[in-house]
């Protein structure tokens, strides 16, 4: 093979901005081998142009690199808009044709923005890719979680001056402080400054060189500038710039400046150099001009007839099994193992009887979660990303087997800290997010446990990347990869202390929006369910796992055998706190809902002993759904064993009673489900007064069971208004002692 030139590199680089601009305005005559007409033109013109030729810049750039040197490494594009400058370089090296090879170049320029073709940003459909930047800010964090437990690995990472100005890739700078350059890969971050956002300049660009490397050096990085307009050869310069970073990529965490102009490429007068080259520069209807900049690229140089580069473009290739868009990383299903998940039976809470144990449910599920780093110490491939919130949730046990990740020198008292540790805590579910799913879609296996309050914060995040799994579900050539499992703790119920705006359980809401085929939501009663739960989503793939659990000691319901079954089931009655024959079932989702329904069938069987009453648990939210809506749909005899064909239903829910009634759509007379939740009311109390100011007690739940119960409404009045009184008695002993009374504190249950 001949040795490339930088020459070699421009025509290179004219190939694939020929190509990318030809993806966004030619339907057909691709190569401009006749005149160009109106209907060559897509009706449509789709796409964001001023991008393209910085990333081919650095994908040419990176080829060379790896050619050079020989280095794995895996691309990570923040500016998902522009895709075509990937397919392009796709098209040349190969993979396009290797994962279809009945596609012409026709098919891919046409294809592009097209229906039944690409989007018009990267997806799980592209070769290579594992971060979309459908939602800019979340590149960086994607290519440090990639870079986790992976040493042969470089990941190379574009990140846009636009996208740049987000908060999660601001926060994504200091992720080098938790790269431990032993057991890890590096990343090298390329910031492109080309200018502008869509239509006004970016903030990054408008910085002096002085002060983007002042700014970037206290962020712990060594910053290299290339500016394409200060130099005769930008190829030669970029590519010597490249070795020398990759030269000390573990030592001195070097990234690069890349100085472009927006739109490179474009001629001035069609706004090539400003924002007005951000997206679709020329319109149709200016037909001579688009024709004019497409020839300028001289295809007919670049290209045989039936698309074929030029063979002296193929030299600037690294090794097929090398390619960007093949590193085995961007397929990560293919390199994903299962966990070695420890047996359940020694870390399981003894319960000779219903209530006759108190556990923590976190607490007991976290020295499982121990055991499970311990089990995969010398693979690496499980890792715990948090929000500094680990202790707080009682998984502190966890530090007994890992310690926190940090590399940067500390100055200050500090405990379980370790250059290695497979934990990760930083004060940014952005960061978590991002890491976890770079981690994941590059073979490995990890867990997210967060305040629930919080976790809305990356419901932007999360909604990118339930499309990404959906599309990726849909690719045949993509391999499952382990599941996103949410542990959500530190629950609204329990957050009486920290006050309202710490309650906040629509997290849920926000999943329950999302295909079928990716998620689901558990709210698992007790330590048990739990760890059953816990050992179930960890061996899933291709899915968005929701649990949520509480933290503090809480009676324990269910002994280990009855937790499997129970879970198996996802929802079931409670025999033991039911009769046979009921009126009216009392249901509960979420362990305080649980514990306040079983109180109000107890308090039932005192002040209403004739009123019969079933008590159901739902562990799977998604069981209340009909099969035809969610795979995890009870049938309706399963639906109809548990809540009866008309029986009244009082439903204790952990979130918003929305939730309910959302996955309930489609059952017969869902209006005789009665659903008690979070009603936005709160403050710093009592968590018995948090629940009376939402109607969730025992009492409310209890009094609107008899006044729902046919039969009930008017001889019931009386033990309504007692429950009631009793309830105020209770909430008055809250706001003169400050605390709750015992018969809150240590009730049990007894039959």
């Amino acid at each position: 093979m001949r040795t490339p030139t930088t020459e070699t590199s421009r025509r290179y680089r004219r190939a694939c901005d020929y190509l990318a601009a030809a993806m966004i305005y030619l339907r057909d005559n691709v190569l401009l081998r006749e005149p160009l007409r109106p209907e060559h033109l897509k009706p449509r013109l789709l796409g964001h142009w001023g991008t393209c030729p910085g990333i081919t810049f650095v994908y040419c750039g990176l080829n060379g690199l790896v050619r050079r040197t020989g280095q794995r490494t895996l691309l990570v594009t923040g500016p998902g808009h522009g895709a075509p400058a990937v397919h392009a370089n796709l098209w040349l090296e190969g993979t396009h044709s290797a994962i279809d090879p009945g596609m012409t170049l026709t098919d891919l320029v046409k294809g592009f923005s097209w229906p039944g073709g690409f989007p018009s940003h990267l997806s799980p459909e592209v070769p290579g890719v594992v971060h979309e930047g459908g939602e800019l800010g979340y590149a960086l964090a994607t290519a440090f979680g990639a870079a986790l437990d992976d040493p042969d690995l470089l990941v190379a990472c574009i990140v846009g001056d636009g996208e740049a100005e987000t908060g999660p890739t601001a926060a994504s700078w200091h992720a080098n402080k938790f790269l431990d350059p032993e057991t890890c890969g590096a990343v090298l971050p390329v910031l492109h400054l080309n200018g502008a956002k869509i239509s006004s300049p970016t903030i990054y660009a408008t910085m002096s060189d002085d002060e983007l490397t002042d700014y970037f050096r206290g962020a712990g990085w060594s910053p290299h500038i290339v500016d394409v307009e200060r130099t005769d050869d930008p190829d030669l310069v970029f590519a010597e710039t490249l070795d020398a970073a990759h030269k000390d990529i573990k030592q001195r965490r070097p990234m690069i400046l890349l100085r472009s102009p927006k739109g490179w490429g474009l001629p001035k007068e069609a706004g090539g150099g400003t924002f007005h080259a951000h997206q679709v520069p020329l319109s149709a209807d200016q037909l001579p001009e688009i024709e004019a900049w497409l020839r300028s690229y001289r295809p007919e140089e670049l290209f045989h007839d039936d698309g074929r580069p030029m063979d002296d473009l193929l030299d600037l290739l690294p090794s097929e099994e090398l390619r960007l868009g093949r590193v085995p990383q961007a397929n990560g299903g293919r390199l994903r193992r299962d966990l070695p998940l420890p047996e359940l039976e020694k870390f399981a809470i003894d319960v000779p009887e219903p209530g006759g144990a108190t556990a923590s449910a976190t607490g007991t599920t976290g020295s499982w979660l121990a055991e499970l780093m311990r089990a995969t110490e010398q693979r690496r491939d499980f890792r715990i990303m948090c929000p500094d919130e680990l202790e707080s949730n009682k998984l502190g046990a966890v530090l007994d087997a890992t310690g926190r990740a940090f590399t940067w020198p500390l100055t200050q008292y500090s405990e379980h800290m370790a250059q290695d540790g497979r934990v990760l805590e930083v004060l940014s579910e952005h960061l978590c997010q991002g890491w976890l799913q770079g981690y994941l879609l590059t073979g490995r296996h990890g867990l997210f446990p967060c305040y629930e309050a919080f976790a809305s914060i990356v419901d932007g995040m999360v909604n990118q990347y339930a499309k990404f799994l959906k599309m990726a579900g849909e690719v045949p050539w993509r391999a499952p990869v382990a599941s996103l499992n949410y542990l959500l703790t530190s629950e609204g119920w329990r957050q009486e202390h920290n006050g309202y705006s710490h309650q906040g359980p629509g997290f849920i809401n926000n999943l329950l929006t999302k295909k079928s085929s990716v998620t689901r939501v558990y709210l698992p009663p007790d330590a048990n369910t739990l760890l059953v739960t816990m050992r179930h989503c960890l061996a899933t793939t291709n899915r968005i796992n929701l649990v949520v659990a509480g933290k503090n000691p809480a009676p324990q319901w269910l002994d280990l055998a009855e937790a499997e079954r129970h879970c198996r089931a996802g929802a079931g009655v409670w025999e033991w706190a039911s009769h046979p024959e009921p009126d009216v079932v009392l249901a509960c989702a979420g362990g305080i809902p649980t514990v306040e329904t079983v109180a109000a069938a107890w308090l039932l069987r005192r002040h209403a002993p004739e009123l019969r009453v079933r008590v159901v648990n739902v562990v799977d939210l998604l069981t209340l759904s009909t099969p035809d809506k969610h795979p995890h749909g009870m049938s309706a005899e399963e639906f109809t064993a548990c809540f009866g064909e008309d029986l009244p239903v009082v439903f204790a829910f952990h979130g918003y009673p929305s939730a309910v009634h959302e996955v309930l759509h489609g059952r017969p007379d869902p209006s005789r489900f009665h659903v008690h939740g979070y009603l936005e009311e709160g403050t710093t109390t009592t968590p018995f007064d948090l629940l009376v100011s939402n109607r969730m007690s025992r009492f409310d739940l209890a009094a609107d069971a008899v006044g729902r119960t046919p039969g009930w409404s008017s001889r019931g009045g009386g033990i309504v208004q007692e429950l009631l009184e009793k309830r105020e008695e209770l909430k008055a002993y809250a706001y003169r002692e400050g605390e709750d009374s015992p018969e809150i504190t240590e009730w049990e249950w007894s039959a």
